[in-house]
Protein backbone atom coordinates (compact mmCIF):
# COMPACT_ATOMS: atom_id res chain seq x y z
CA UNK A 1 0.00 0.00 0.00
CA UNK A 2 3.16 2.31 1.07
CA UNK A 3 4.36 1.83 -2.55
CA UNK A 4 0.88 3.17 -4.17
CA UNK A 5 0.91 6.46 -2.71
CA UNK A 6 4.84 6.47 -3.63
CA UNK A 7 3.83 5.83 -6.92
CA UNK A 8 0.94 8.10 -6.95
CA UNK A 9 3.08 10.98 -5.55
CA UNK A 10 5.72 10.58 -8.29
CA UNK A 11 3.50 10.74 -10.79
CA UNK A 12 1.72 13.73 -9.38
CA UNK A 13 5.29 15.47 -9.13
CA UNK A 14 5.52 14.62 -13.08
CA UNK A 15 2.51 16.57 -13.92
CA UNK A 16 3.81 19.47 -11.34
CA UNK A 17 7.13 19.36 -13.27
CA UNK A 18 5.11 19.48 -16.99
CA UNK A 19 3.04 22.07 -15.58
CA UNK A 20 6.40 24.39 -14.49
CA UNK A 21 7.54 23.51 -18.26
CA UNK A 22 4.17 24.93 -19.83
CA UNK A 23 4.29 27.76 -17.30
CA UNK A 24 7.63 28.37 -18.13
CA UNK A 25 6.70 28.43 -22.13
CA UNK A 26 4.06 30.90 -21.65
CA UNK A 27 6.69 33.66 -20.39
CA UNK A 28 9.16 32.91 -22.41
CA UNK A 29 7.30 32.71 -25.95
CA UNK A 30 4.19 34.69 -24.97
CA UNK A 31 4.16 36.76 -28.49
CA UNK A 32 4.33 33.17 -30.09
CA UNK A 33 1.52 31.96 -27.98
CA UNK A 34 -0.79 35.43 -28.32
CA UNK A 35 -2.09 34.31 -31.91
CA UNK A 36 -3.93 31.59 -30.10
CA UNK A 37 -5.95 33.66 -27.94
CA UNK A 38 -9.67 34.42 -29.37
CA UNK A 39 -9.67 37.65 -31.23
CA UNK A 40 -13.14 38.66 -29.06
CA UNK A 41 -11.26 38.17 -26.20
CA UNK A 42 -9.61 41.28 -24.67
CA UNK A 43 -6.26 41.71 -22.86
CA UNK A 44 -4.55 39.98 -25.68
CA UNK A 45 -1.02 38.39 -24.03
CA UNK A 46 -1.93 39.88 -20.79
CA UNK A 47 -4.10 36.11 -20.81
CA UNK A 48 -0.98 34.29 -21.97
CA UNK A 49 0.90 35.35 -18.72
CA UNK A 50 -2.46 34.49 -16.53
CA UNK A 51 -2.72 31.07 -17.82
CA UNK A 52 1.72 31.01 -17.52
CA UNK A 53 0.91 32.12 -13.79
CA UNK A 54 -2.39 29.37 -13.01
CA UNK A 55 0.40 26.70 -14.66
CA UNK A 56 3.28 27.58 -12.37
CA UNK A 57 0.49 27.94 -9.14
CA UNK A 58 -0.83 24.64 -10.21
CA UNK A 59 2.87 22.88 -10.34
CA UNK A 60 3.38 24.50 -6.28
CA UNK A 61 -0.39 23.33 -4.91
CA UNK A 62 1.01 19.38 -6.35
CA UNK A 63 4.53 19.76 -5.31
CA UNK A 64 3.79 21.26 -2.13
CA UNK A 65 0.83 18.98 -1.22
CA UNK A 66 -1.93 21.92 -0.47
CA UNK A 67 -4.93 23.04 -2.47
CA UNK A 68 -4.17 19.92 -4.44
CA UNK A 69 -8.16 19.31 -5.44
CA UNK A 70 -9.08 22.73 -5.62
CA UNK A 71 -5.75 23.25 -8.06
CA UNK A 72 -6.63 19.87 -9.75
CA UNK A 73 -10.11 21.08 -10.66
CA UNK A 74 -9.13 24.31 -12.17
CA UNK A 75 -6.49 22.84 -14.02
CA UNK A 76 -9.00 20.84 -15.50
CA UNK A 77 -11.73 23.36 -16.18
CA UNK A 78 -8.64 25.56 -17.70
CA UNK A 79 -7.63 22.51 -20.32
CA UNK A 80 -11.67 21.82 -20.94
CA UNK A 81 -11.72 26.17 -21.94
CA UNK A 82 -8.93 25.46 -24.42
CA UNK A 83 -10.00 22.40 -26.03
CA UNK A 84 -13.59 24.23 -26.51
CA UNK A 85 -12.13 27.39 -27.33
CA UNK A 86 -8.65 27.00 -29.14
CA UNK A 87 -8.00 23.64 -30.36
CA UNK A 88 -11.47 22.43 -31.61
CA UNK A 89 -11.96 25.64 -33.35
CA UNK A 90 -8.01 25.17 -34.82
CA UNK A 91 -8.50 21.53 -35.76
CA UNK A 92 -12.14 22.86 -37.40
CA UNK A 93 -10.77 25.49 -39.68
CA UNK A 94 -7.11 24.58 -39.84
CA UNK A 95 -5.87 25.42 -43.69
CA UNK A 96 -3.51 21.98 -44.35
CA UNK A 97 -3.26 18.36 -42.90
CA UNK A 98 -0.79 19.11 -40.78
CA UNK A 99 -2.16 22.01 -38.92
CA UNK A 100 -5.04 20.00 -38.39
CA UNK A 101 -2.97 16.77 -36.60
CA UNK A 102 -1.37 19.50 -34.78
CA UNK A 103 -4.98 20.34 -33.39
CA UNK A 104 -5.54 16.83 -32.91
CA UNK A 105 -3.07 15.96 -30.78
CA UNK A 106 -3.39 19.06 -28.84
CA UNK A 107 -6.92 18.05 -28.13
CA UNK A 108 -5.73 15.04 -26.84
CA UNK A 109 -3.50 15.81 -24.80
CA UNK A 110 -5.13 18.12 -22.95
CA UNK A 111 -8.22 15.92 -22.88
CA UNK A 112 -5.33 13.70 -21.17
CA UNK A 113 -4.22 15.82 -18.39
CA UNK A 114 -7.68 16.71 -17.81
CA UNK A 115 -8.60 13.45 -17.30
CA UNK A 116 -5.40 13.37 -14.89
CA UNK A 117 -6.29 16.34 -13.21
CA UNK A 118 -10.07 15.25 -12.13
CA UNK A 119 -8.30 11.50 -11.20
CA UNK A 120 -6.02 13.41 -8.96
CA UNK A 121 -8.46 15.61 -7.73
CA UNK A 122 -10.89 12.64 -6.77
CA UNK A 123 -8.31 11.08 -4.57
CA UNK A 124 -7.49 14.04 -2.82
CA UNK A 125 -9.46 13.40 -0.10
CA UNK A 126 -7.42 14.81 2.34
CA UNK A 127 -7.51 18.36 1.08
CA UNK A 128 -9.78 20.97 2.32
CA UNK A 129 -12.32 21.18 -0.60
CA UNK A 130 -15.30 18.67 -0.64
CA UNK A 131 -18.08 18.58 -2.73
CA UNK A 132 -20.21 16.08 -0.39
CA UNK A 133 -22.47 13.27 -2.41
CA UNK A 134 -20.12 13.98 -5.62
CA UNK A 135 -16.55 13.00 -4.67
Amino acid sequence: MKNNHLISRIAIYLLAAVMLSFGWFHFTHARDLVGYIPAALPGGIAWVYVVGVAFWLVAVAFITNRYVKTAAYVLAVLLFIFILTLHVPNYLNAGDKEMRSLAWINILKDTAIAGFALHVAAGAHHQKLHLEGSD
